[in-house]
Order: structure tokens, then sequence, then C-alpha cells
């Protein structure tokens, strides 16, 4: 079994979901508040490995939901930059699973990267329950 260390907005009943789901697996979950980590650019930008600018993206985040941020007109210099200052706009969760990062909880991804894991392919671990966003996630 693994070791994840998992980046979460604390008190998110997904994140909760989500490592629930892990741990019953049998991993070992290090939860830390994606909120209070204090995130380099570099470092941030190895969880999105070579996913398109837009699926870095929480699309539950009030900036976006209120159209102060558009993701599809950001570069990577840009979409880090404001990350940074606002880590709402941070798809969630962040996972480390030894040197392998990813941004979201995929289930197929995930699976790739923690065999063993058992859930229904169907249920949907990432989207909020109060609204819509997209699902993707990236590991490299």
């Amino acid at each position: 079994m693994a070791t994840v260390t998992f980046y979460e907005k604390t008190g998110c009943a997904n994140n909760t979901r989500q490592k629930r789901l892990l741990t019953d697996a049998g991993h070992t979950v290090i939860a830390k508040n994606l909120l209070t980590e204090t995130w380099q650019a570099d470092q941030l930008r190895l969880f999105f490995a070579d996913l398109p600018v837009r699926e870095w993206f929480n699309y539950s985040a009030p900036a976006i939901k209120h159209g102060e941020v558009e993701p599809d007109s950001l570069n990577e210099q840009q979409a880090l930059a404001l990350m940074l200052e606002n880590s709402l706009l941070i798809r969630r969760p962040l996972m480390q699973i030894g040197e392998q990062r990813l941004a979201g909880f995929d289930f197929e991804k995930v699976t790739a990267c923690l065999l063993g894991l058992a859930m229904n392919a169907e249920q949907d671990l990432e989207s909020c329950s109060r609204s819509a966003t997209e699902q993707s996630c990236r590991h490299e």
C-alpha cells in the first residue's frame, strides 16, 4: 500500500470521501490544507504535468464562478501567479504518491497510481455536490 500526501480544502465533503476511499483501500493518507500551504510556482506546476492550463483550475472557486478569472484565456505563468495569490483557484485534491503527482480525483488515473483501489467507476468523487465541475486529473 502507498502513502498519499493529500492536499485538500479542509472541511470539503468530497475531499473527506476521497480520503476515506483511500484509507479504506489500505493506503496511508497524510492530509494537508491546500489553502494554507506555502506554494512555489515550480512546486505547484509539477502537479499539473501536461494537462492543459484550463484543467488546472477549481471551477467551483468564486473568482471563476463570478467571471473574475477566465482559465481559457491564461498561459501557464499567469495561471500559476493567480493560484499563488488565491489558492481556492487550485484544482483539488492535489496528491503526491512517491514521485507521482496528481491534480483532481479521476478514478482511472488514481487507480493507475494506486493498484487495489476499489470503488464504483460510476461514482463521481470530484464534482462538488452543490455544483458541476470539470473532471480530469494528471499524474507523472
